[in-house]
């Protein structure tokens, strides 16, 4: 007989991903284990590490690090020491969230007994290259797509897949945390203020997210000084940390904002933890991705703050701002509209509804459903 649990018994499960450093997969993850928690359940985290480890465990769950992450042959030896993991921890849900740790939970997974073996969950976070290793995301026996756009990737690359075993789950952004028309505290205010007195009397634009290609920091710098030249009183945020692998492109950056005469009015703040207040804080938000986005965290964090965002009506931010936000639509990039929607909503002002849209509890709960189902 197949292993059956009841909603009564408490679960275990065992998310697994590459690392804990920051970023809307590792979010999400965390907001997982810390609903598992609260709910009675035991809540499992395998990955090589990082700064939200803390957290994760301060709020009760168990991290285990290990290298699943790490592209190399000698990862696969990881395999058998994950299956007698999973039998010794009675892991009941194996939920899978990126593509090389896919592979060794796949593997250790696929050697157990049907019976007794864990459920396998895998979420599709990406818009994946599309080959035989991003199809381990679709060995899940449910498989939960972050919006539309990625069930839509699913079934238009992967045709031989079964719909039914899709099921889409909005990201989703907590009210408390990101209350709608929220204002930093004063003393946040002074100290940022201090930290950054070029953007005292001017229209704040930021760009959040690491610095890598393809999430349109070069659209954003001819923004800026299209802007400048139109006499508005701006100044661009570049808000994200630089990827250890890609420092090459991070000077290519600093040296395009320089070679502009942009150093006064562009700011690179890297890696920041309080990106509610830098949105809070900011006049408008810009999603400039040339590859669409499988969701837009960001995106529907300033959304809910009440803060204006324009971004290119493609992929998941798309979806959002569709729903939420769709004064700030712009077609992929079509720079003169995008110079002219953000010069409009910063002469005319549109107010972000408070919507409610995309709630971080809608998100648990479906979540949960499905662990729940999937062991029944």
């Amino acid at each position: 007989m197949d292993k059956q649990l009841t909603p009564n018994k408490p679960l275990t499960v065992l998310q697994i991903l590459p690392a804990l450093q920051g970023g809307g997969v590792e979010r999400g993850t965390l907001e997982v284990a810390r609903h598992l928690v609260q709910h009675g359940h035991r809540a499992l985290v395998m990955s090589a590490g990082g700064r939200m480890v803390a957290q994760l465990e301060a709020e009760g769950a168990a991290h285990f690090t290990w290298p699943v992450g790490k592209k190399s042959l000698f990862t696969l030896c990881l395999v058998p020491r994950l299956r007698c993991f999973l039998v010794e921890h009675e892991v009941d849900i194996l939920h899978v969230r990126s593509r090389m740790p896919g592979w060794i939970a796949y593997l250790a997974w696929r050697g157990m007994d049907p019976t007794t073996r864990p459920r396998l969950v895998t979420t599709v976070h990406g818009l994946y290259s599309v080959n035989r290793y991003s199809k381990v995301m679709l060995k899940g026996e449910r498989i939960i797509a972050v919006s539309n756009t990625i069930r839509d990737y699913i079934l238009r690359n992967y045709p031989d897949n079964d719909p039914s075993r899709i099921e889409v789950i909005y990201r989703g952004v907590d009210a408390a945390e990101f209350p709608y028309a929220y204002q930093p505290a004063p003393d946040w205010l002074t100290a940022w203020r201090a930290q950054y007195p070029q953007l005292i009397g001017k229209h704040i634009l930021t760009l959040p997210g690491r610095l890598t290609r393809l999430k349109g920091h070069e659209a954003f710098i001819e923004l800026i000084a299209r802007l400048k030249q139109y006499g508005l009183p701006v100044h661009g945020l570049i808000v994200g940390g630089e990827d250890p692998r890609r420092r090459a492109y991070a000077r290519e950056l600093h040296q395009a904002v320089a070679a502009r005469g942009l150093a006064g009015d562009i700011t690179f703040t890297g890696h920041r933890s309080d990106m509610r207040e830098v949105f809070a804080v900011s006049d408008m938000v810009l999603s400039l991705s040339s590859k669409p986005e499988s969701f837009g965290r960001t995106v529907l964090e300033a959304l809910r703050l009440d803060t204006p965002v324009v971004g290119y009506n493609h992929g998941g931010v798309g979806e959002i701002l569709a729903t939420a936000y769709p004064a700030g639509l712009v077609e992929l990039g079509n720079m003169n509209a995008l110079v002219e929607r953000v010069t409009g909503l910063l002469e005319q002002p549109v107010v972000v509804a408070d919507s409610g849209a995309y709630p971080l509890a809608a998100m648990l709960e479906k979540t949960m459903a499905l662990y729940l189902a999937v062991v029944n």
